[in-house]
């Protein structure tokens, strides 16, 4: 079951949101109009951007792709 968390920046607007439950078992971020930002899988322990260039190699954190 694909579940979606709206991420909000201090002043209470929806920058982006996180969508966690797929198949593969990761977690997409995507900024508020939709564009794919990038992916974390909690398996591997890694995120990674929208190119798919390693951002974090020991931390499954979608979080840090965001613009705050």
């Amino acid at each position: 079951m694909l579940k979606t968390e709206y991420v909000r920046n201090g002043k209470y607007q929806v920058i982006g949101k996180k969508t966690s439950g797929l198949a593969t078992g990761e977690t997409v971020a995507r900024d508020s109009p939709g564009k794919i930002l990038g992916r974390s899988s909690e398996f591997f322990g890694t995120t990674r951007d929208a190119k798919g260039s390693l951002t974090s190699p020991n931390q499954a954190d979608v979080n840090m792709l965001f613009e705050w």
